[in-house]
């Protein structure tokens, strides 16, 4: 919901296409992470989307895998994996682009929602392969499709991504503790 009344804050005051808008709203640039330590960039750029097609794309992938991941971790830890995720995976984006001397500006919440996808992707594994309504396979298959749009897509930050999804199953991995079921072994 919040990326949702940002966006539109961003259109009443500017547009989201516009670089210095977006830059003034908090986006992701490299030099001004880098150079100038503006760090609050790696999280309030999970709040900005450059179209509405941009924003609904990630709000629906978030609306499905969110609320599975929420209901299986509770609302603390799904918070958790997903602004750790998401600004975790901006820095590894910011350390990616300095090392390959790629400065651009970035912005989008897909971070925090890959890293929402790997950690659902981590809570199905450690249910046998199954819960709810996604299995193992589906989730692979849905992280290999977008990562695969985002390589032959421009403008996409892949590394982001990938971040994401990677930093959501290691967080998965530390704050997921498997329900013990309540009917005795015998």
């Amino acid at each position: 919901m919040l990326n949702i009344l940002i966006f539109i804050l961003v259109e009443i005051t500017g547009s989201c296409e516009d670089i210095r808008h977006m830059l003034r709203w908090g986006a992701a640039g490299t030099l001004d992470i880098a150079q100038d330590h503006e760090y609050y960039r790696l999280i309030t750029a999970m709040f900005l989307h450059f179209s509405l097609q941009h924003l609904g794309n990630n709000m629906l992938v978030l609306l499905f895998i969110g609320d599975c991941l929420e209901r299986n971790l509770g609302k603390v830890r799904y918070a958790l994996i997903y602004f750790l995720g998401g600004a975790g995976a901006n820095l590894l984006s910011v350390f990616h682009e300095v090392y390959v001397n790629e400065y651009v500006v970035s912005a989008g919440a897909s971070g925090g929602v890959f890293a929402a996808i790997g950690g659902l992707l981590y809570v199905v594994v450690r249910n046998k392969g199954h819960i709810e309504n996604f299995t193992s396979r589906q989730l692979l298959i849905l992280a290999f499709l977008s990562l695969y749009h985002g390589l032959t897509s421009t403008g996409v930050n892949n590394m982001a991504h990938l971040g994401g999804l990677v930093l959501g199953f290691l967080f998965a991995l530390l704050f997921y503790h498997r329900r013990k079921s309540s009917i005795p072994v015998r």
